[in-house]
Parts: C-alpha cells; sequence; structure tokens
C-alpha cells in the first residue's frame, strides 16, 4: 500500500532515494523499481529493516529491480549516518508523529538532502487521528506509538522553517481510517473481533485487485477521511534551522 505518489518525484537514473523510516518497505521496494536508481532504507527496528532487506533481494532474484544499488540499515532518523546534500530525494512516511525530538528528525531529513531536490513527508490527518485518540488511550500511548498529532499548517510550517518549500500536497487512504476507528472502539489489538478481521479482509482484496468502484469511492472520500496527509516539499538553495 503506498502512500507516496511516485509520479510526482523526478528519479533520473542515478538518483539516490533515502527512506527514512523504511518499516518493511513498502516505499522503499516502489524506488527501487526504477531504472538505476540507488536506495537507502533506514530504520530503529531491526526486524523490519531485516524484512525490507529481504524483499529488496527477492527482487533482484526475480529481476524485478531497475538495477540500482541498495542499502537498509538500523539507524536513528534524529542522527543519520550520512553527509549532508547526499540523496536526490528523502520520503518520510508515517514517521514523524513517533518520534520525540521530531524537529530533530526534519533537520536530519533536510540536512542530508542535495538542494533543489524532492521530500515527501506523510503523516496521520489531524481529524481522524483525533478520533482514533478519542476512542482508545492504548493507542497513542503503547511504547512506540503516536505521540503527536499534525494539523497541516503546522507541519508546513515546521518543514519550511527548515528550509524546504511545500509545492503539492494531497491526502491518502480514506478507506482506511473508518478501519482504525473501529479497532480503536474494540480495542486497538483486538485483530479477532469478527467485523475487524471482515474489515481487513475487504482492505487486502482492495489492495490487492484495486477495483474501480473503490478507487473511485476513496478517491471521493478522500477530501474528508482521509487517514494520512502526504506533503511534497523541495529543498531551497539555502537551508537553516
Amino acid at each position: 500500500m503506498l502512500t507516496v505518489d511516485f509520479s510526482k518525484l523526478d528519479l533520473p537514473a542515478g538518483s539516490r532515494v533515502l527512506d527514512a523510516g523504511c518499516g518493511t518497505g513498502r516505499h522503499l521496494t516502489q524506488a527501487y523499481r526504477f531504472r538505476d536508481v540507488h536506495v537507502v532504507g533506514i530504520d530503529m527496528s531491526r526486524k523490519d529493516a531485516d524484512k525490507a532487506n529481504k524483499t529488496l533481494n527477492i527482487m533482484i532474484h526475480e529481476a524485478e529491480d531497475g538495477g540500482g544499488m541498495k542499502l537498509v540499515s538500523v539507524s536513528d532518523i534524529t542522527n543519520l549516518p550520512f553527509a549532508d546534500e547526499t540523496f536526490d530525494a528523502v520520503i518520510c512516511s508515517e514517521v514523524l508523529e513517533h518520534i520525540p525530538d521530531h524537529r530533530k528528525a526534519v533537520s536530519e531529513i533536510i540536512r542530508v538532502l542535495k538542494p533543489g531536490r524532492s521530500l515527501v513527508v506523510s503523516v496521520p490527518r489531524y481529524l481522524p487521528e483525533r478520533i482514533c485518540w478519542a476512542l482508545s488511550h492504548d493507542y497513542h500511548n503503547e511504547e512506540g506509538g503516536h505521540i503527536r498529532i499534525f494539523r497541516k499548517k503546522e507541519l508546513i510550517d515546521l518543514l519550511e522553517s527548515a528550509g524546504a518549500k511545500c509545492v503539492d500536497s494531497s491526502w491518502a487512504h480514506s478507506l482506511h481510517s473508518p478501519y482504525w476507528w473501529l479497532k480503536c472502539a474494540v480495542g486497538h489489538k483486538n485483530d479477532e473481533y469478527p467485523l475487524v478481521k471482515l474489515y481487513h479482509r475487504f482492505l487486502v482484496w482492495d489492495i490487492m485487485k484495486k477495483p474501480l468502484l473503490t478507487r473511485a469511492l476513496d478517491k471521493m472520500l478522500n477530501p474528508l477521511i482521509s487517514k494520512s496527509i502526504v506533503l511534497y516539499l523541495r529543498k531551497g538553495d539555502q537551508y537553516g534551522i
């Protein structure tokens, strides 16, 4: 399930892409399909990083990669082990809501990005996330959970004050919001609840089949209840904190 629209990114051959907080690699693997694009994924979870690396290796074996190089490692987004202006694009999807020092994380992802190049940041949208918090105390208080909710203007101001200009925005995954509201209402880890299981099966089917009806419904509902907001930015020639 992709949150980032890769058609909005300029990734010519030779580009280097960082997925900061890559998880199991959903965006990393998509970037790796581009011809001669080199990808780097970092995550704090060893388990997720290993799974992302395994998926990339399978892509190479099945000749589904674009021929670029790849690296996946366990690293801290607030202290990235890369030189200034290393990457042609940086993706940071559904990460900042987890990070105590989110300002330092923003500083780091912009530091390692080349001037004039693309940064994509997505976070849970304010209202759907606020409903989750209202329905479940445990949802946002477990270790590694969501510790803040961003308003759109607040997030844009944060990123622009660090040296990136917002050039576009979009919404994503409206059909996922009711699923999380349901989970929060019955226990956010209660995956065996019948309606939760049924809704999960529907989402998996939708992701795999991409039927026109649900794609149209998702597009129609996104302005109202999208699970995520996605910002597309470019780093300026000068950046400062």
